[in-house]
């Protein structure tokens, strides 16, 4: 009796220090959590229970920092091969007309005067229809977000308004208010106010209540309660309808530019394709695209600026 007891306790020493040396070296378990054994009692020379400290790798689930100018590196390809593909002879040029010969139409078209005139055009039409639409969609959204009445009032007909294809609206609004610049604008605000609208009114009901019950703990204030919960749980959603509304309004333009318009980047473009000058017709896509990325990088730079106090992947 009195031999077997060292022997088992000699045996148990032995396995723990077998098992702290695992450890050390780093040995994991499933979880990936690295397995330490706490140093041998000298008192009464068994091994203290396992004790598990996880190491976690911090970053390796995040996409990662930033790339410098990531968003033209699509673009910047894009333009590579489709260079490189006119100088090998790929294209045909009837077609497609290399870089070189629509950057070459886009400066005699500047010098003439008519590339500048339709772009300050296009311009004022798309930032008189965005401008209106911004305003409707928000002042509707808080409507309707904030009231009950407004809610019963507003939303169902904007969601039915959204059933109808906004483009199928421009005979009825020729009708109404004739071929000139108001029934373009008209259309064009449409197209902006609707996702505004559905992303603020989303975003507002979708606020915790939880949020709610603090605030009338605290006591706030019904402007209090919309200052500092309210609109600042909201603003995701918000900036994500105005990046929508903003690239609404360029696809509006395009269309409605090509009806009974004397003027702008869609006219150029339609009397361009009755003439078979398939190198305008590339100018002025080109410069609705370059409108597009500039305005969606323009939003997308106040949205960090103002939600700056996010944590997100993309932060």
């Amino acid at each position: 009796m009195t031999t077997s007891i060292p022997s088992a306790t000699s045996t148990a020493a032995s396995a723990a220090t077998a098992v702290s040396e695992d450890g050390e070296n780093g040995r994991s378990d499933e979880t990936g959590e690295t397995g330490e054994i706490s140093k041998t009692s000298g008192a009464t020379g068994t091994a203290a229970p396992a004790r598990r400290t996880g190491r976690r790798r911090r970053g390796g689930l995040s996409p990662g920092k930033r790339l410098p100018a990531s968003r033209l590196i699509g673009p910047v390809l894009f333009f590579a091969l489709w260079a490189g593909a006119s100088a090998a002879g790929q294209l045909d040029t009837n077609a497609i007309p290399a870089p070189w010969t629509v950057l070459r139409t886009a400066g005699q078209l500047w010098s003439d005067g008519t590339l500048s005139t339709d772009i300050l055009t296009s311009l004022q039409r798309a930032g008189s229809g965005f401008a209106l639409g911004l305003t409707a969609g928000v002042v509707l959204a808080l409507t309707a977000g904030l009231s009950r009445v407004g809610e019963a009032l507003i939303d169902g007909t904007v969601q039915l308004n959204r059933a109808i294809p906004t483009l199928g609206l421009i005979p009825l609004f020729i009708l109404w208010l004739g071929i000139g610049e108001t029934f373009k604008i008209a259309i064009i605000a449409i197209v902006v106010y609707i996702p505004i609208y559905l992303n603020l009114y989303s975003a507002l009901s979708g606020i915790d209540h939880r949020f709610v019950e603090l605030a009338e703990v605290q006591g706030l204030s019904k402007l209090r309660f919309i200052r500092e919960i309210v609109i600042p749980g909201a603003l995701p959603g918000f900036f994500v309808g105005l990046r929508l509304g903003v690239t609404g309004s360029w696809l509006g333009l395009v269309v409605l530019e090509q009806i009974n318009a004397t003027s702008g980047l869609g006219y150029m473009m339609f009397q361009a394709q009755n003439y078979g000058q398939t190198d305008v017709i590339l100018v002025g896509l080109l410069i609705y695209g370059i409108f597009g990325l500039v305005s969606d990088s323009a939003v997308r730079l106040i949205e960090r600026r103002v939600l700056s106090w996010r944590r997100t992947l993309n932060s």
